[in-house]
């Protein structure tokens, strides 16, 4: 997965820290499917993901109410459900005004 390529401050990263149950019933690939459906929603700029013992995506919008939409997307409300219920022992997120980035690439 690349860097998401964000574009101008302002803009807001929503940061979802988790940590899993045992079960994996369907998790990656609901996982997948919110990765793209939240890719056609107005107002997304990009997602990075890691995973090792606590998960950690954090995905980028253009503004807070295009996050408020996407918290209310219909998939996204039964992701957030089968989270609960199966997926999750723990999670937070956060939301964030980024005002500055920068960047280097040996590219």
């Amino acid at each position: 997965m690349p860097i998401a390529d964000t574009r101008a401050t302002p803009y807001y990263a929503v940061i979802f820290t988790s940590i899993r149950t045992g079960a994996d019933d369907g998790y990656g690939a609901m996982a997948e499917a919110m990765e793209a459906s939240a890719s056609r929603q107005p107002g997304f700029l990009g997602v990075e993901s890691a995973r090792e013992d606590i998960g950690i995506t954090v995905s980028y919008w253009e503004s807070l109410e295009a996050i408020a939409a996407w918290k209310r997307d219909a998939a996204h409300l039964m992701a957030q459900r089968l989270g609960r219920e199966r997926w999750y022992a723990a999670y937070k997120t956060r939301i964030c005004r980024v005002e500055r980035d920068y960047d280097f690439s040996l590219d």
